[in-house]
């Protein structure tokens, strides 16, 4: 799995961080997404169901929120 700190970062910034990040991966490569920004826990699941890929986890641990996305295709 590979981590994204996108903290401190705001909207569209960590959607287009993940976005970066899947063009140098391959399909079935997951992405953890730590972000601050609260709208990243719709925003990157919304971004990612549009691209085709997977959301597999949503949380929220204090004012972190975490947003793990399988890659489905590239």
């Amino acid at each position: 799995m590979h981590t994204l700190d996108a903290r401190r970062l705001l909207c569209p910034m960590p959607v287009i961080r993940v976005q970066q990040m899947i063009e140098t991966l391959q399909a079935g490569d997951q992405i953890k997404a730590i972000c601050t920004d609260p709208g990243a826990m719709h925003d990157i699941p919304a971004w990612a169901k549009v691209h085709g890929h997977k959301t597999i986890e949503i949380c929220q641990q204090d004012y972190e929120y975490i947003i793990v996305i399988e890659i489905s295709t590239v």
